[in-house]
């Protein structure tokens, strides 16, 4: 019989013995320098987001910078970081579809530069409503780049 695929919320709660944080290797130092990276949890990526208000704004780095902090390491993975504020976001929407109300709001949490996420569930198209639902402007990326919060320097949180 074959196994049945975890379900977003699943995901996010399988923690897999995380965090843990971990020298750079050499790969790594040629990135981002010497030091330590901490490998967060995904219910900790989901809790940082959980705490972003309405109106207000969070960067995938800032979420980063959040965890290096707590984890006192260097800097906070920035492969990891994206894929578990992905997997926050899927598994709010899946809960959104199950009737639940009080939801991870994912929708405020950006790529650097303010870009929009399109891997989001709904893809661009649905993060930029929810924006625009909260007062945020978004405006066409340049190129290749996808849309932006414009100003959105002036709605992000403290970190």
């Amino acid at each position: 019989m074959p196994e049945l695929r975890k379900s977003w919320q699943e995901k996010l709660a399988d923690s897999k013995d995380l965090p843990k944080v971990v020298e750079m290797n050499d790969k790594m130092r040629k990135r981002w320098g010497t030091g330590t990276v901490v490998i967060p949890a995904p219910k900790e990526v989901d809790e940082i987001m959980q705490k972003v208000p309405k109106g207000k704004l969070i960067t995938i780095n800032q979420l980063r910078a959040i965890l290096a902090r707590k984890h006192g390491a260097s800097i906070g993975c920035p492969i990891t970081t994206g894929i578990f504020a992905n997997i926050a976001a899927h598994a709010a929407e899946e809960a959104a579809a199950e009737g639940k109300e009080n939801i991870t709001p994912y929708w405020r949490t950006l790529k650097s530069g303010g870009e929009l996420n399109e891997k989001y569930p709904g893809g661009l198209e649905a993060q930029a409503a929810h924006l625009r639902e909260e007062g945020h402007t978004i405006e066409q990326g340049k190129g290749k780049k996808p849309p932006k919060v414009r100003d959105f320097e002036k709605a992000l949180v403290g970190v």
